[in-house]
């Protein structure tokens, strides 16, 4: 049985000891910043944490996410609209997932600062973003004639809302011609999984030399797929987005453990070393129940993402008197680079394994506001 209450007395929880206790330039829940000692910039895990705080403040009418939002944008966006701490010419589509935030942030506020920002991000990057033949953007520009599944998430939500907002149906067009891209080239017809990433040039040494496909199915990348899809088809009401989400909750559910999660590297659960990952499937889980609330998904699709979450808020967060402590968090995951990134099995199960992190503290979040009625 789902214990709804528990795991709205959680977010909760997180909202008022970990969110709104935190400032702006130094975020509790950015734990890439702290055991890097990384400056505070623009990105797209703050991004997600706002994102969720928006989407939890229009299901409850607490202001004072919004308040905050503004704060921690504001801290990052000046009044010409200017992101100091990012470079357009990175051409990082993670730098575009806090375009959606700009557009909600006008919409609520009315400063002209988010209106310039999130044209700025438009114009100045995304118009000009370097694309595969096949039509798809780059993932960044250090990852050239790449795309990865992540990409989804970070930057055609706000490239469909852009367009819609503007009414430039091209836009939304493109986006969902990316979408069938990616699915054509990037989804796995026996397991109905998608492969984390794709070198079209076959050149890096994680890219498959005939199909330029990585090796393995990456449970966060699948679970930004589910979030990103359920997120258009809200806003385009498409039936690619709708059927492509359908199937891909459906993939992932084959794959779940008994006590409803999933694993790391979800189509081998088995393999030594594999754990259950809660960013990940709380991203499924978002957008399972998102995807029934929009008429995009079963209802045994939201039945199981809710037990997910059921499962992670028992399971996998610690309570003990102060702020929630959520486990079993990848840290990162990535393709190339000078890490050894080689989209193996032994790389996948190697990255760092962390405790309230921002990718899966903020779908928690999205996830529990999702029971809200309004």
């Amino acid at each position: 049985m789902t214990n709804t209450t528990l795991i709205e007395q959680t977010a909760r929880e997180y909202i008022e000891r970990l969110v709104l206790t935190s400032e702006p330039l130094n975020p509790k829940w950015n734990r890439e910043n702290y055991i890097f000692r990384k400056q505070p910039k623009w990105n797209y895990m703050d991004s997600c944490m706002i994102r969720a705080l928006l989407t939890y403040s229009e299901k409850t009418d607490d202001t004072r996410l919004i308040d905050y939002a503004v704060r921690f944008v504001n801290s990052y966006v000046n009044e010409n609209g200017d992101i100091p701490t990012m470079l357009a010419a990175d051409y990082n589509l993670d730098n575009i997932c806090g375009g959606v935030n700009l557009i909600k942030l006008y919409n609520i506020v009315g400063d002209e600062r988010y209106r310039l920002a999130y044209e700025k991000l438009y114009s100045e990057q995304l118009a000009k973003q370097p694309r595969l033949e096949c039509g798809c953007y780059w993932h960044k520009a250090i990852y050239p004639r790449q795309m990865w599944l992540d990409g989804v998430y970070m930057a055609l939500p706000f490239l469909a809302e852009y367009g819609k907002i503007n009414n430039r149906s091209d836009l939304i067009s493109d986006a969902v011609g990316q979408l069938k891209s990616i699915k054509k080239i990037m989804r796995d017809s026996k397991s109905g999984l998608y492969y984390h990433g794709y070198n079209e040039t076959r050149d890096m040494n994680w890219a498959d030399k005939t199909t330029g496909l990585s090796q393995n199915f990456w449970l966060r990348s699948n679970g930004w797929l589910c979030a990103g899809l359920a997120d258009l088809y809200e806003i385009t009401e498409d039936s690619f987005c709708r059927d492509m989400l359908s199937e891909l909750l459906e993939a992932l559910e084959t794959c779940m453990t008994e006590e409803h999660m999933l694993m790391q590297l979800p189509a081998a659960p088995d393999i030594s070393g594999n754990y259950p990952e809660t960013s990940g499937t709380l991203l499924y889980a978002y957008g399972a129940i998102k995807g029934y609330r929009l008429g995009a998904a079963e209802k045994k699709s939201a039945d199981s993402g809710l037990a997910a979450l059921n499962t992670v808020t028992e399971r996998y967060i610690v309570r003990s008197g102060g702020i929630p402590v959520l486990k079993n968090i990848c840290l990162m995951g990535g393709l190339g680079g000078a890490n050894g990134r080689d989209g193996s099995v032994e790389y996948y199960l190697s990255e760092r394994i962390v405790e309230n992190e921002a990718k899966g503290i903020a779908p928690y979040l999205m996830a529990a506001a999702e029971l809200y009625e309004k």
